[in-house]
């Protein structure tokens, strides 16, 4: 399965994938998906989100187990985050069925779509569309950087968006969710190659406009310039330093320029902030912060300063005795050397469906701690672990 995927829309200039909201590598992930559901005699389905899910047992049964990931990228992503976790969950069946468990609920494999948001700007669409937390009206809204809207990408690539919405018919039929990641950092230790996930740091995303005025780089004296390009610079540098002091972090990873011209001073630079923090408190704090920088140095550069945020996720606890059931299970189990409980700063499907699903998390070891890049990286042997650990887990759950 690994070698399968492995070659789908990567970069032969980066080595990094391109696998982004209903592009065709995109569909060509979702065609693997299908034929992986379909070769295992699993029920296929695909919700009115675009979601898909591949069903051991009946769909409409109560109580389910649910496990599964993402397939798509960040620009330029690595190959584990999002794929580690569909390709294991299908890798556990198959050992389950091994093992001969006896399956007393219904057992689904979840791909869900859009989980990074790099092509609409909002991460997590399929879940937060199927748990209300987005809305369709606010779905339709949303455009790609060529101005595209995203029901007419979803219809282009072959998708009926009209009934994009909240799925609480389904969210109720659901048990528990269950989803294996690769590690993003590096907490785990040698003798630890999974851990479960005890809470996702709170964290958003906001976008500043920086009003400046357009003119010649050549021919405009220094006093005279509106330019920013300083503004942006300036709250970029302060950002840093004020994430640094508050234990949290803060990220200015995207970036778009008017007229972006060698010799022109900008009329308009967008900077998308990434912000996450231990607490909501912390967070709030952090960004206000950034955003008085960002105004006060504006007002001494001549550019007005706008902030919008574009999303939001406040903390998330994973279900306590959902959580305290995996670590026990996986410990009892004698094949790990030891199960740590440890929180995350990244956003994950599990944690928008856990205002609405009791939702767990198993990491796996990442020994080079890099995420969102072709560096990303996770051992054989641990991913194996990873796999095994996912089929005690979902045999607890699902064959009790």
């Amino acid at each position: 399965m690994w070698a399968e995927l492995l070659p789908v829309g990567r970069s032969a200039a980066s080595g990094g994938y391109r696998r982004h909201a209903w592009n065709a590598a995109d569909a060509e992930c979702r065609a693997w998906f299908e034929d992986q559901a379909r070769s295992r005699g699993l029920a296929y389905e695909l919700d009115h989100n675009g979601n898909q899910w591949a069903w051991l047992g009946d769909p409409q049964g109560q109580g389910a187990i649910v496990t599964g990931s993402h397939l798509d990228s960040v620009p330029d992503g690595g190959a584990f985050d999002g794929p580690l976790g569909v390709v294991s969950s299908f890798a556990a069946l198959d050992e389950l069925r091994e093992r001969g468990a006896q399956f007393a609920k219904p057992l689904a494999i979840v791909n869900f779509g859009d989980e990074e948001g790099a092509r609409f700007g909002v991460a997590c669409i399929g879940s937060r569309l199927s748990a209300g937390v987005l809305t369709r009206e606010q779905a339709y809204e949303l455009r790609d950087a060529d101005g595209v809207r995203l029901p007419d990408a979803m219809e282009r690539a072959g998708y009926d968006p009209t009934g994009i919405g909240a799925d609480d018919g389904r969210l109720a039929r659901i048990g528990a969710f269950v989803e294996l990641h690769v590690e993003q950092g590096r907490y785990l230790s040698e003798e630890q190659p999974v851990g479960v996930a005890s809470a996702i740091w709170p964290h958003g995303r906001w976008r500043f406009d920086f009003h400046g005025e357009a003119n010649h780089a050549g021919t405009t004296r220094i006093e005279d310039r509106r330019d920013p390009m300083l503004t942006f610079a300036t709250t970029v540098l302060s950002a840093r330093k004020k994430a640094a002091l508050a234990g949290a972090l803060a990220t200015f990873g995207k970036v778009a320029i008017e007229p972006n011209g060698t010799n022109a001073i900008a009329s308009l630079v967008r900077g998308w902030l990434d912000s996450r923090a231990a607490d909501e408190a912390t967070l709030t704090e952090l960004v206000q912060a950034i955003a008085q920088a960002a105004a006060e140095r504006g007002e001494r550069d001549g550019v007005k300063v706008e902030l919008t945020r574009e999303s939001y996720t406040p903390v998330v606890d994973f279900d306590g005795p959902l959580r305290d059931r995996l670590a026990r299970t996986l410990r009892a189990g004698g094949r790990l050397g030891g199960v740590p409980v440890l929180p995350t700063g990244a956003g994950h499907d599990a944690g928008i469906l856990a205002s609405a699903v009791p939702t767990a998390m198993l990491f796996v070891r990442n020994p080079s701690g890099v995420s969102h890049s072709p560096a990303e990286f996770a051992e054989v042997a641990d991913c194996l672990a990873g796999v095994s650990a996912l089929a005690d887990v979902l045999e607890d759950l699902a064959c009790q």
